[in-house]
């Protein structure tokens, strides 16, 4: 062999070994730390079961993480004079919640590691699938790799994190933004067959909309009055902590309780998809699990780039 051919030969080595060192593989703690993936998914269990709306909350953390700036844990990060926290943007102050599940299952991956080997955003992927098992949904293998940012930014997230209040159009440019198309769009919606919003959220539809069904509008409005009462809760289907196919099926009943829900069946292009849903649970979770899959590699951060936290609220400085 020539003197280039061993150069070009060498070069292709490197660039393959470059591209699965910094490639999200489902394996990539297999070595590292075993254990970690059991660790995780044992505090979740314990954690939906002590609190059954856990899991909506811990699967919404994914969605707002990966949301802004790609899935990289800076969600997690408080507040501080160089972090103008996520957690005070629009769609996340006093709504976002379960933080201190995702400081336990730190604690404890951390410990049964021996040292800070798993980052924040890939605990926060791996805690959104097993939310979802826990409430009865469909598994997943997570891809696995992911650092963490040491930044946040509060405007990135009141831009990107799509409002309740959007319509189609609106819906599928914001998820084309991120690299997802009208397919993920549905079966990402479909998150919410678990969980619960507040009134502020809602309350113009249920008040003012055309296209909702009237007996459900009044019995959301005996919960969510015209003033006052914001924070009060409703469910997002009639079975908010089973992962199912409610979700779709209120919508083609005209009882999807966000505006951003009832757009994705309102004579526009995704109503198709929302009928086979509605009929076919088991294609469902298939697009589920894949569009969770695919939202999970939004931007993540690999190889050298970023951190691993000690502590998910904190960026290390050391």
């Amino acid at each position: 062999m020539d003197s280039r051919g061993f150069i070009l030969l060498q070069l292709l080595v490197l660039w393959s070994l470059a591209t699965t060192a910094f490639s999200l593989s489902p394996y990539y703690y297999q070595n590292i730390c075993p254990q970690a993936l059991p660790t995780i998914r044992k505090v979740v269990e314990a954690a939906v079961y002590k609190e059954r709306r856990m899991g909506a909350s811990l699967l919404r953390l994914h969605y707002h993480d990966c949301f802004v700036n790609g899935c990289d844990a800076s969600l997690l990060l408080d507040p501080s004079p160089t972090i103008d926290s996520e957690k005070n943007s629009l769609a996340n102050q006093n709504s976002a919640r379960g933080f201190e599940v995702i400081d336990a299952i730190k604690a404890e991956v951390d410990q049964i590691c021996g040292r800070p080997v798993v980052s924040c955003a890939d605990i926060l992927a791996v805690a959104a699938r097993d939310s979802v098992v826990a409430l009865g949904g469909p598994s997943w293998q997570v891809q696995l790799g992911r650092r963490d940012s040491t930044t946040a930014s509060r405007a990135q997230a009141d831009t990107d994190l799509p409002s309740p209040f959007l319509d189609l159009p609106a819906l599928i440019n914001s998820f084309k933004n991120h690299g997802l198309n009208e397919r993920d769009l549905v079966a990402l919606s479909g998150a919410h067959t678990i969980g619960f919003a507040q009134c502020f959220t809602f309350r113009n539809r249920i008040y003012n909309a055309t296209n909702i069904d009237p007996a459900f509008a009044v019995e959301r409005r005996a919960t969510c009055p015209l003033t006052g009462g914001n924070t009060n809760l409703a469910p997002l289907d009639p079975t908010p902590v089973h992962f199912d196919t409610a979700y779709f099926n209120n919508l083609v009943k005209q009882m999807g309780l966000l505006i951003s829900d009832q757009a994705l069946f309102s004579g526009g292009s995704t109503d198709d998809l929302v009928n086979t849903y509605k009929l076919y649970p088991q294609v469902f979770w298939y697009d589920f699990a894949q569009s969770m899959i695919k939202m999970g590699n939004i931007k993540p951060l690999t190889g050298d780039q970023g951190q691993i936290r000690a502590n998910c609220r904190l960026v290390n400085y050391y």
